[in-house]
């Protein structure tokens, strides 16, 4: 431990057991506990909570894929060197305890509440053995013409090595009795589910004895005719397996000379990373587990026995065929900017600045302000960032289009962004083709700020437009994240942004950059300035407050600095979505200091940092989670609201209902571990998501901005 942690554990009086600093990799499995809380909620409907129930399955693969996969990494190197890493060896175990549970409860939740739910209201998942006549008749068809013809079950044997088994790939594992057709004893097969059929099957509705609509897994129908596969064989025993691999794609930055190329050589390999976690049915025999366990070499500590499908996400494409609107949240249009609502968004921007807030509000207007720039002849030249655009882009083909027209348009875009790097590799190549400049952001670090900069001919000269935000450059998640984002034509601010584009391109340290704060080389800096000022007020006796939203916050130096403001009587409210590692109310540490997180029909997503500064009210939006990687691993950009009534706008829509929240925000204790907020008495239950639903979408008018109270900031709630 370095010498600043052990001054933090000298200072409190009363440290919870685990130290000053909660784990990560435990935090983030707090969260998913949180979502699943989601999918148990009986308030909630029916088909939202089955997609709450898949995605807690995606981040659990993710967490495999990557925390996990990183510990094993650290631990083998570390064990190399060292002997036995105490530490690591005990998040690695608490982890997969922690999984263990989780996933107990899913499974549980699924079996015994989700599916008989969805058969009362006309869902039916059928078992073979809920199968009648008719439909286990045409299941059997189904198998024969459209499923057994892409099997290929590979016994094992010298000649017939154990297979290269894909990353979350459905699979079986088949233990055989008798001879094979050569008169030897093969007694395992592997066989691959092809990953071009469906894994959900509906039934044709004429062969079922129940109301509504009727399906099986593709598993189920495999499982019913395994026998079909091995003639003259007996099929003792069987098993669906999925083992989860490494994900992290790595390439040598150094000696490399194209990342692109190296990177579309990389992606195939990550399907075969080592393997870090395997899934079998909760019927498989031991055997077959431990001879699995075996061949991928996976500790018996993550191996998962589940009663069910090895991948409940599979289980989203009910939710996505369903249009039952009764089993759905209730149908949001976001509202539209009342001031961009006239032909020309830059003669508005000329007037004032524009705050978005998504999903909310719609994200067209950010489209809109690419696709004018792309066919104003006044535009000369577009410059963006792009971390995850998505496969398909409105927003995208207005850059392309943008180029094909000759304008100057130079896209940064991040090939590192994991799980989209194959998406953006294919509109790195279309843009190039157009005739934009592309770059890859800088070696070693990710571009992860989200910035668009038009640059128009106008009667005084070039005048700089500009689109912040906090989320990405993508119309999808735009519809689901939360997020802001801010269109302007202030002469700083948008002097920064060309700043930070020639410093990307040219890769020269940026020259001064008055308004934005700059990771890797100024953003961590300024927060710590920000808070420790907000310390100083408070040692003065005035009053002082600090309140900021993110997904995480795990970066020791801002922990520490926060511990330290908390001392000095800062009042310190933090929304943190995921993984937290600050240990809020200890007494001597962090008493001031109040930690929630929301999670609800929306993912929040934004990030706001907000200083009283003695009633300056500084705020700055931004796309930097508090967390080491951010601050000094990647390219972010904090970026300042500076009209006060922009200003009021974030803190009433951005901060204060998210503090008032009692049906979606949970509280985080000194032990770690979060208790959900309930209303008391005849308290008014307030959703800060349904409350910005009914105050900002399209079935009301737009919030006057210059709505206030004579405090923009909300008394500190209980």
């Amino acid at each position: 431990m370095d010498m600043k942690n052990k001054a933090i554990e000298t200072e409190a009086k009363h440290l919870p057991e685990g130290g000053a600093f909660l784990n990560r990799e435990l935090s983030l499995l707090e969260f998913n506990r949180r979502v699943l809380a989601q999918a148990e909620d009986p308030s909630i409907p029916l088909l939202e909570r089955l997609r709450f129930l898949t995605i807690v399955s995606g981040n659990l693969d993710e967490f495999f894929e990557v925390r996990v996969a990183s510990l094993l990494a650290q631990h083998q190197m570390e064990a190399g060197h060292n002997g036995i890493p105490h530490a690591l060896h005990h998040t690695l175990e608490r982890a997969s305890t922690e999984c263990r549970s989780l996933i107990d409860r899913q499974y549980k939740l699924f079996n015994g509440e989700i599916l008989p739910l969805l058969s009362e209201n006309g869902i039916h998942m059928l078992r073979r053995s809920e199968r009648n006549a008719a439909q286990k008749a045409w299941v059997k068809q189904y198998f024969d013409k459209e499923v057994r013809p892409l099997l290929t079950p590979i016994g094992l044997d010298p000649a017939h090595p154990f297979p290269r088994v894909v990353n979350k790939s459905l699979n079986f594992i088949i233990e055989l009795a008798g001879k094979d057709a050569f008169g030897r004893g093969t007694g395992i097969a592997i066989m691959k589910a092809p990953r071009v059929l469906p894994r959900v099957i509906r039934l044709p509705d004429e062969l079922s004895d129940k109301k509504g609509a009727s399906y099986c897994l593709l598993s189920s129908v495999i499982q019913a005719h395994m026998a079909d596969l091995f003639t003259g064989r007996e099929v003792v025993s069987y098993s669906q397996f999925r083992v989860t691999r490494n994900s992290d794609l790595w390439v040598d930055e150094d000696e490399v000379k194209n990342l692109r190329q190296a990177l579309q050589s990389e992606l195939h390999a990550r399907n075969y990373g080592f393997a870090v976690r395997l899934e079998v049915g909760h019927a498989c025999p031991p055997h077959l587990s431990s001879f699995l366990l075996e061949q991928f070499e996976i500790d018996r500590s993550r191996l998962f026995a589940v009663d069910g499908p090895v991948n409940l996400g599979r289980m989203l494409e009910i939710v996505n065929v369903h249009d039952k609107s009764e089993l759905k949240f209730t149908p949001f249009t976001p509202g539209f900017p009342a001031k961009l609502t006239g032909p020309d968004i830059f003669a508005t921007l000329r007037k004032q600045d524009v705050l978005l807030h998504h999903p909310f509000e719609s994200f067209q207007p950010v489209i809109d302000f690419i696709q004018q720039a792309a066919a104003d002849p006044c535009v000369a030249a577009i410059k963006q960032t792009i971390y995850r655009a998505g496969m398909n882009s409105d927003l995208m083909e207005a850059l392309i289009a943008a180029a094909r027209r000759g304008k100057e348009v130079t896209v940064i875009v991040e090939l590192m962004a994991r799980f989209d790097e194959e998406a953006n590799i294919n509109w790195a190549e279309r843009l190039e083709q157009a005739g934009a400049q592309v770059v890859y952001g800088v070696v070693g670090l990710k571009t992860h700020a989200k910035l668009a900069l038009v640059l128009r001919r106008e009667e005084n000269g070039l005048r700089r437009y500009a689109h912040l935000g906090t989320g990405n450059y993508n119309s999808t998640t735009a519809k689901f994240y939360t997020d802001f984002g801010l269109l302007t034509c202030d002469d700083a601010i948008t002097a920064d942004v060309n700043e930070v584009f020639i410093h990307l391109t040219s890769l020269t340290r940026p020259k001064q950059i008055d308004c934005l704060w700059l990771a890797p080389f100024s953003l961590q800096k300024e927060i710590v300035r920000a808070i420790r000022e907000e310390a100083a007020i408070a040692k003065a006796g005035r009053p002082a407050r600090i309140i900021a939203k993110m997904n995480s916050l795990t970066d020791d130096s801002v922990i520490k600095a926060l511990y330290e403001a908390s001392e000095a009587g800062v009042r310190i409210d933090l929304i943190v979505r995921g993984a937290c590692s600050l240990r809020p109310g200890v007494a001597g540490m962090s008493e001031n200091i109040k930690v929630r997180s929301i999670v609800g029909r929306f993912l929040e997503h934004s990030r706001i940092y907000y200083f009283r500064n003695d009633l300056k009210h500084d705020i700055y939006l931004s796309s930097a989670d508090w967390m080491n990687r951010n601050l000094f691993r990647r390219v972010e950009v904090a970026f300042p609201i500076r009209a006060a009534a922009l200003k009021r706008r974030v803190l009433r829509e951005g901060l204060h209902p998210y503090l008032k929240d009692n049906v979606n925000a949970w509280e985080l204790g000194s032990d770690g571990h979060y208790r959900r907020k309930k209303t008391r008495g005849g308290q008014k239950a307030l959703s800060a998501q349904q409350h910005l639903m009914e105050t900002l979408g399209a079935s009301v008018h737009p919030h006057k901005e210059n709505e206030h109270g004579p405090d923009p900031v909300a008394p500190r709630r209980g």
